[in-house]
Protein backbone atom coordinates (compact mmCIF):
# COMPACT_ATOMS: atom_id res chain seq x y z
CA UNK A 1 0.00 0.00 0.00
CA UNK A 2 2.97 2.68 0.90
CA UNK A 3 4.46 1.94 -2.52
CA UNK A 4 1.44 2.51 -4.64
CA UNK A 5 1.03 5.51 -2.77
CA UNK A 6 4.25 6.89 -3.50
CA UNK A 7 4.36 6.02 -7.09
CA UNK A 8 0.60 7.36 -7.66
CA UNK A 9 1.85 10.43 -6.00
CA UNK A 10 4.92 10.42 -8.22
CA UNK A 11 3.19 10.24 -11.34
CA UNK A 12 0.47 13.22 -10.40
CA UNK A 13 4.06 15.63 -8.92
CA UNK A 14 4.93 14.70 -12.69
CA UNK A 15 1.62 15.72 -13.96
CA UNK A 16 1.60 19.44 -11.54
CA UNK A 17 5.00 20.55 -12.87
CA UNK A 18 4.15 20.11 -16.32
CA UNK A 19 0.93 21.57 -16.16
CA UNK A 20 2.13 24.17 -13.65
CA UNK A 21 5.14 25.24 -16.56
CA UNK A 22 2.23 25.71 -19.41
CA UNK A 23 0.14 27.72 -16.29
CA UNK A 24 2.35 30.07 -15.65
CA UNK A 25 2.63 32.06 -19.03
CA UNK A 26 -1.30 32.00 -18.82
CA UNK A 27 -0.56 33.80 -15.34
CA UNK A 28 2.36 36.25 -17.14
CA UNK A 29 0.20 37.14 -19.50
CA UNK A 30 -3.23 37.85 -17.52
CA UNK A 31 -1.78 39.91 -14.66
CA UNK A 32 -1.05 43.42 -14.96
CA UNK A 33 2.77 42.80 -13.83
CA UNK A 34 5.09 40.41 -13.53
CA UNK A 35 5.64 40.06 -9.98
CA UNK A 36 1.90 39.88 -9.10
CA UNK A 37 1.66 37.11 -12.17
CA UNK A 38 4.45 35.05 -9.99
CA UNK A 39 2.86 35.66 -6.46
CA UNK A 40 -0.93 34.26 -8.21
CA UNK A 41 1.23 31.24 -9.81
CA UNK A 42 2.43 30.21 -6.81
CA UNK A 43 -0.53 30.43 -4.70
CA UNK A 44 -1.96 28.51 -7.28
CA UNK A 45 0.94 25.79 -7.68
CA UNK A 46 1.16 25.64 -3.10
CA UNK A 47 -2.63 24.59 -3.58
CA UNK A 48 -1.82 21.92 -6.00
CA UNK A 49 1.33 20.74 -4.28
CA UNK A 50 0.06 20.16 -0.72
CA UNK A 51 -3.16 18.55 -2.10
CA UNK A 52 -0.48 15.78 -3.53
CA UNK A 53 0.95 15.85 -0.11
CA UNK A 54 -2.88 15.00 1.54
CA UNK A 55 -1.70 18.26 3.69
CA UNK A 56 -4.71 20.53 5.45
CA UNK A 57 -4.32 23.64 6.25
CA UNK A 58 -5.45 25.48 9.74
CA UNK A 59 -5.01 28.61 9.99
CA UNK A 60 -5.05 31.33 13.09
CA UNK A 61 -5.17 34.69 13.17
CA UNK A 62 -6.04 37.37 10.27
CA UNK A 63 -3.91 36.79 7.04
CA UNK A 64 -1.72 39.48 6.52
CA UNK A 65 -2.12 41.34 3.13
CA UNK A 66 0.97 43.53 3.24
CA UNK A 67 4.33 43.91 4.73
CA UNK A 68 7.08 41.71 5.88
CA UNK A 69 5.70 38.47 7.59
CA UNK A 70 8.37 36.59 10.06
CA UNK A 71 8.13 32.90 10.20
CA UNK A 72 9.62 29.81 12.10
CA UNK A 73 11.50 27.61 9.61
CA UNK A 74 10.52 23.71 9.50
CA UNK A 75 11.37 23.05 5.77
CA UNK A 76 10.31 23.28 2.00
CA UNK A 77 6.96 22.32 3.28
CA UNK A 78 6.54 26.12 5.18
CA UNK A 79 6.84 27.44 1.51
CA UNK A 80 4.01 25.56 0.15
CA UNK A 81 1.56 26.23 3.61
CA UNK A 82 2.49 29.78 3.50
CA UNK A 83 2.31 30.58 -0.19
CA UNK A 84 -0.91 28.52 -0.48
CA UNK A 85 -2.87 31.35 2.26
CA UNK A 86 -0.45 34.70 1.76
CA UNK A 87 0.35 35.60 -2.17
CA UNK A 88 3.67 36.84 -1.32
CA UNK A 89 7.10 36.96 -2.22
CA UNK A 90 9.95 34.64 -0.51
CA UNK A 91 12.92 35.13 0.50
CA UNK A 92 15.04 32.11 0.70
CA UNK A 93 18.59 30.60 1.05
CA UNK A 94 20.52 30.19 -2.47
CA UNK A 95 20.95 26.40 -2.05
CA UNK A 96 16.81 26.46 -2.53
CA UNK A 97 17.51 27.24 -6.32
CA UNK A 98 19.09 23.87 -6.70
CA UNK A 99 16.46 21.69 -5.11
CA UNK A 100 14.81 19.33 -7.30
CA UNK A 101 11.05 20.33 -7.74
CA UNK A 102 11.25 22.85 -5.17
CA UNK A 103 14.26 25.14 -6.46
CA UNK A 104 12.06 25.09 -10.17
CA UNK A 105 8.83 26.46 -8.17
CA UNK A 106 10.79 29.26 -5.88
CA UNK A 107 12.69 30.14 -9.41
CA UNK A 108 9.74 30.75 -11.25
CA UNK A 109 7.48 32.55 -8.36
CA UNK A 110 10.06 35.04 -8.16
CA UNK A 111 11.42 34.23 -5.02
CA UNK A 112 14.43 36.87 -3.43
CA UNK A 113 17.55 33.99 -3.24
CA UNK A 114 20.18 35.29 -0.29
CA UNK A 115 23.51 34.36 0.78
CA UNK A 116 23.20 34.18 4.71
CA UNK A 117 27.43 33.92 5.16
CA UNK A 118 28.18 37.08 2.75
CA UNK A 119 27.93 40.05 4.75
CA UNK A 120 28.88 42.48 1.42
CA UNK A 121 25.90 41.33 -0.42
CA UNK A 122 23.32 42.57 2.19
CA UNK A 123 22.97 46.00 1.08
CA UNK A 124 21.49 44.45 -2.58
CA UNK A 125 19.68 41.96 -0.77
CA UNK A 126 17.78 44.41 1.40
CA UNK A 127 17.43 46.35 -2.06
CA UNK A 128 15.56 43.77 -3.68
CA UNK A 129 13.26 43.06 -0.72
CA UNK A 130 12.46 46.77 -0.55
CA UNK A 131 11.29 46.78 -3.66
CA UNK A 132 8.19 44.80 -3.41
CA UNK A 133 7.50 45.89 0.25
CA UNK A 134 7.62 49.37 -1.16
CA UNK A 135 4.85 48.06 -4.01
CA UNK A 136 2.61 47.06 -1.31
CA UNK A 137 3.32 43.21 -1.96
CA UNK A 138 3.93 40.79 1.25
CA UNK A 139 7.32 39.65 1.82
CA UNK A 140 7.88 36.53 3.64
CA UNK A 141 10.93 36.18 5.57
CA UNK A 142 12.56 33.17 8.07
CA UNK A 143 14.65 34.56 10.48
CA UNK A 144 15.60 31.95 11.24
CA UNK A 145 18.36 32.04 8.37
CA UNK A 146 17.91 27.93 8.50
CA UNK A 147 15.28 24.93 9.45
CA UNK A 148 15.24 22.88 12.16
CA UNK A 149 13.30 20.37 14.39
CA UNK A 150 10.42 23.24 15.75
CA UNK A 151 11.26 21.94 19.23
CA UNK A 152 11.95 25.45 19.65
CA UNK A 153 12.31 28.97 17.80
CA UNK A 154 16.00 29.47 16.82
CA UNK A 155 17.74 32.92 17.51
CA UNK A 156 16.65 35.40 14.87
CA UNK A 157 19.56 37.26 12.48
CA UNK A 158 18.17 40.68 12.07
CA UNK A 159 20.45 42.06 9.13
CA UNK A 160 17.27 41.33 6.46
CA UNK A 161 15.04 42.43 9.17
CA UNK A 162 16.06 46.52 7.87
CA UNK A 163 14.19 46.01 4.94
CA UNK A 164 10.72 46.64 7.39
CA UNK A 165 12.75 49.57 9.08
CA UNK A 166 14.10 51.62 6.08
CA UNK A 167 10.44 51.17 4.20
CA UNK A 168 8.25 51.09 7.38
CA UNK A 169 6.51 48.61 5.97
CA UNK A 170 4.66 46.44 9.05
CA UNK A 171 5.61 43.18 10.96
CA UNK A 172 3.70 40.48 11.21
CA UNK A 173 5.37 37.16 13.13
CA UNK A 174 3.15 33.60 12.05
CA UNK A 175 4.25 30.50 13.47
CA UNK A 176 3.97 26.94 11.95
CA UNK A 177 3.71 23.15 13.12
CA UNK A 178 2.81 19.96 11.72
CA UNK A 179 0.77 17.19 13.26
CA UNK A 180 0.89 13.61 11.42
CA UNK A 181 -1.77 12.00 13.54
CA UNK A 182 0.47 8.91 14.99
CA UNK A 183 1.55 8.29 11.64
CA UNK A 184 4.93 9.53 12.45
CA UNK A 185 7.04 11.95 14.14
CA UNK A 186 6.44 15.98 12.44
CA UNK A 187 10.41 17.31 13.94
CA UNK A 188 11.66 14.14 11.51
CA UNK A 189 9.13 13.50 8.89
CA UNK A 190 8.00 16.86 7.72
CA UNK A 191 10.51 19.18 8.66
CA UNK A 192 13.32 19.19 7.03
CA UNK A 193 16.45 19.62 8.55
CA UNK A 194 20.36 18.66 9.59
CA UNK A 195 21.49 15.54 7.64
CA UNK A 196 17.92 14.99 5.55
CA UNK A 197 18.31 14.45 1.69
CA UNK A 198 15.73 15.82 -0.15
CA UNK A 199 14.59 12.87 -2.61
CA UNK A 200 14.62 10.07 0.70
CA UNK A 201 12.68 12.79 2.83
CA UNK A 202 10.09 13.80 0.19
CA UNK A 203 9.26 10.22 -0.91
CA UNK A 204 8.73 9.40 2.65
CA UNK A 205 5.98 12.46 3.41
CA UNK A 206 4.34 11.46 0.07
CA UNK A 207 3.80 8.21 1.74
CA UNK A 208 1.91 9.67 4.83
CA UNK A 209 -1.94 8.96 4.30
CA UNK A 210 -2.41 12.62 5.33
CA UNK A 211 -1.12 15.46 8.02
CA UNK A 212 -2.05 19.02 9.45
CA UNK A 213 0.01 21.98 9.20
CA UNK A 214 -1.33 24.84 11.91
CA UNK A 215 -0.32 28.30 10.86
CA UNK A 216 -0.77 31.03 13.07
CA UNK A 217 -0.59 34.59 12.52
CA UNK A 218 0.17 37.52 15.40
CA UNK A 219 -0.78 41.33 15.27
CA UNK A 220 0.32 43.18 12.61
CA UNK A 221 2.15 46.22 13.85
CA UNK A 222 4.96 48.96 13.03
CA UNK A 223 8.66 47.84 13.34
CA UNK A 224 10.91 48.90 15.93
CA UNK A 225 13.63 51.59 14.96
CA UNK A 226 16.30 49.42 15.52
CA UNK A 227 16.70 45.93 13.90
CA UNK A 228 18.70 44.49 16.66
CA UNK A 229 15.87 45.08 19.13
CA UNK A 230 13.05 44.16 16.41
CA UNK A 231 14.44 40.82 15.79
CA UNK A 232 14.77 40.15 19.83
CA UNK A 233 10.74 41.44 19.66
CA UNK A 234 9.73 39.33 16.64
CA UNK A 235 11.41 36.44 18.24
CA UNK A 236 9.48 36.61 21.77
CA UNK A 237 6.28 37.16 19.50
CA UNK A 238 6.93 34.19 17.25
CA UNK A 239 8.17 31.91 20.19
CA UNK A 240 4.91 32.65 21.88
CA UNK A 241 2.75 31.87 18.89
CA UNK A 242 5.10 28.03 18.80
CA UNK A 243 3.84 27.45 22.27
CA UNK A 244 0.24 28.16 22.23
Amino acid sequence: MRSIRILFRLLRLGWVILSGMAALRWFLVRASNSVSARIAWMQWMSRRFLSLLHCRVEVTGEVPVSGLIAANHLGYVDILVLGSVCPAVFVAKGDVDDWPAFGWLARNAGTIFVSRDNPAEVPVQLRRMEEPLRQGHPVILFPEGTSSSGSSVLPFRSSLLESAVRTGATITPASLSYDLHGEGSPGLEVSYWGDHVLVSHLLNLLSKPFFTARLSFGMTRPPEADRKREAAKLHAEVSSLHAA
